[in-house]
């Protein structure tokens, strides 16, 4: 295997914050879910491609800008990491509020089928769904403060793309795996406000980590 420049543990940190963040109820998720209950598991296996090749082109893109302008700029990754605090404690308010929200509305939420979609339907429209998903964007702008990309070579940039690929397809295909049915998708719903909550207390948690970093 190719010798890495950045340590496995900053490609753990990063593969750790995105899993929470894919898996929280949002635009992708709700398209995965909506179209497995609509149009079946192949339906729901194009769309965690789909959102598989999205996240990965997500990652190739921020990681090659990104290490190019860092090179150009000293004090950008100062500026990077302050941004991504902002943005994090952000998240965290907004997964916060979805909890209060989702604990209001219990019993009474639900996800509408997409019928009549194959898979390669499936796929295109959740790569259109998370190219013109904001969240993705701001993630991404977190993500780079957090993994060292301005010392990273071809072969860490290939690895961290991979991974963040493997694993959105991954969850969201567990997710049209397991929530394929009208009485999943109500158990799920249920409790997403317990899932929201958490996810909160871990980017809280990462906004408090990114502080501290800045200070060593």
């Amino acid at each position: 295997m190719p010798e890495l420049s950045v340590p496995f543990s900053a490609f753990l940190t990063v593969w750790a914050f995105l899993a929470m963040n894919i898996a929280t109820p949002g635009p992708n998720v709700l398209n995965t879910i909506a179209l497995a209950i609509g149009s079946g598991r192949r339906a729901g296996f194009g769309s965690a491609l789909g959102v598989g090749l999205g996240i990965g082109l997500w990652c190739l893109g921020m990681s090659l800008g990104m290490a190019a302008l860092m090179q150009r700029v000293p004090g950008l990754r100062v500026a990077m990491t302050l941004l991504a605090c902002g943005l994090l404690v952000w998240f965290a308010w907004r997964y916060l509020r979805a909890a209060r929200a989702g604990w209001c509305n219990r019993g009474r939420a639900e996800v509408q089928g997409r019928a009549g979609a194959g898979p390669r339907t499936a796929f295109l429209r959740s790569l259109s769904v998370n190219a013109s998903n904001p969240k993705a964007l701001t993630t991404w702008i977190a993500v780079m403060a957090m993994f060292p990309v301005a010392g990273a070579g071809g072969w860490d940039i290939a690895l961290l793309c991979a991974g963040a690929c493997l694993l959105s397809f991954s969850i969201h295909m567990a997710y049209a795996l397991a929530f394929s049915t009208p009485a999943a998708t109500r158990v799920w719903l249920r409790m997403a406000p317990v899932v929201n909550a958490a996810v909160a207390t871990f980017f809280l948690g990462f906004a408090v980590r990114l502080a501290l970093g800045l200070r060593g």
